[in-house]
């Protein structure tokens, strides 16, 4: 009998005939997500600023049967989003699915955020989302296709830490639910995924920074931040690209306009 393990790591069908748009696909959580949608069948186009580790994904996506396209380029731009799309449509011939998950945005005191953080914050998070959703929306329409953004727990719970990417995340889930109500009239399903602390790259240096600065270790600064922010654990980029998976499958289409928090219990409002 096959291991769960090596069933989850088996091809399926379930997107068959199915192209992906995967924004900050080069690492982390967008990484994850447009292996996991390859994975089940779709053909994913994947864009990042990272040429070399777009490449080393697509790579990985070619190796266990799926089929992926690196486009490398800067959503900050103005046309960007525009020429992603026409890539998309000229490579597989139509969009079905757009993620938008790029944008890291900078934490720090209030005061010390200059304008040049919060321009760059909103400009690809934000308006590099707005931008692709504009260009993609035809294509979708025509293939009653979906949207999912990929926003963050601060959104709804913002802290003085976070108040640009605090910011930029509740912009982006009105934004959603915006769109979700014409997407109802055009068949378009458009959702967000709010993801808590999960495992990435970023989160790491994060918490070696915690772990320096309390005089611990790693592990040890892992079991604060979690006991802490009173969650179940850390997440990892496949918990959030396996939802992502299941939202724009057949069995998630009755999904629609939701702000779904998978947080391992992090936000605590209703």
């Amino acid at each position: 009998m096959d291991s769960p393990d090596l069933k989850r790591n088996m091809k399926t069908d379930r997107l068959a005939d199915k192209i992906a748009v995967v924004t900050g696909a080069s690492q982390g959580i967008g990484e994850a997500i447009a292996k996991d949608l390859a994975q089940n069948g779709a053909k994913v186009i994947l864009a990042a600023r990272d040429a070399q580790k777009l490449g080393e994904a697509v790579a990985t996506i070619r190796e266990t049967g799926g089929e992926g396209l690196a486009y490398p380029a800067d959503l900050r731009e103005l046309d960007a989003p525009q020429r992603l799309v026409e890539a998309a449509v000229g490579q597989f011939g139509g969009i079905d699915i757009v993620v938008n998950n790029a944008g890291a945005t900078r934490r720090g005191a209030f005061l010390t955020l200059n304008e040049e953080a919060w321009q760059d914050s909103f400009a690809l998070k934000f308006f590099g989302s707005v931008r692709l959703v504009r260009a993609a929306w035809l294509h979708l329409k025509t293939r009653s296709g979906s949207i999912v953004n990929i926003a963050g727990v601060g959104g709804r719970t913002p802290g003085a830490e976070f108040a640009i990417g605090g910011s930029v995340n509740a912009a982006l889930l009105s934004f959603t639910k915006a769109i979700a109500e014409l997407g109802v009239e055009e068949g378009i399903q458009v959702n967000a995924i709010n993801p808590g602390f999960i495992r990435t790259d970023r989160l790491k240096r994060r918490l070696e920074a915690s772990a320096a600065s309390l005089g611990v270790t790693v592990i040890e600064a892992e079991r604060v931040m979690v006991r802490d922010a009173q969650v179940s654990r850390l997440g990892e980029p496949e918990d959030i690209a396996h939802l992502v998976t299941f939202v724009v499958s057949p069995e998630g289409r009755f999904l629609h306009g939701s702000l779904i928090d998978m947080d391992g219990g992090q936000t605590k409002t209703i």
